[in-house]
């Protein structure tokens, strides 16, 4: 009797970047790590699934410059970044986590 063995199959994030909520998601769960390198990746990752090419001409950044940034290989400034959410037509917001609420109102309590 023969063994079967598992099938691989190659996985890519690029092929689950369809739509916004997903982008969103993703980049969401990347922030959320708590590890800069991992986040610009995914970023990246984005940013390949919209056209490096049609994002680095729109900030003025080269494209090959664009992809090192965001491969891990090298940091990319905070200008860049903000650019390059900005021409994905994302916006970044930020929420107090749950523990800073149950501070704010236990100084609420205690004044």
């Amino acid at each position: 009797m023969k063994k079967e063995r598992n099938k691989v199959t190659e996985w890519n994030i690029l092929d689950h970047l369809k739509t916004e909520e997903d982008i969103a998601n993703y980049l969401e769960a990347a922030w959320e790590e708590n590890n800069i390198e991992f986040f610009l990746i995914a970023l990246g990752d984005v940013a390949k699934a919209r056209s490096i090419n049609k994002i680095s001409k729109e900030i003025g950044v080269g494209r090959e410059s664009l992809y090192k940034s965001f491969s891990g290989a090298r940091r990319p400034n905070v200008e860049t970044v903000f650019k390059t959410i900005d021409a994905l037509g994302l916006k970044v917001s930020f929420t107090p986590k749950a523990s800073n609420d149950n501070k704010k109102a236990n100084i609420a309590t205690a004044m």
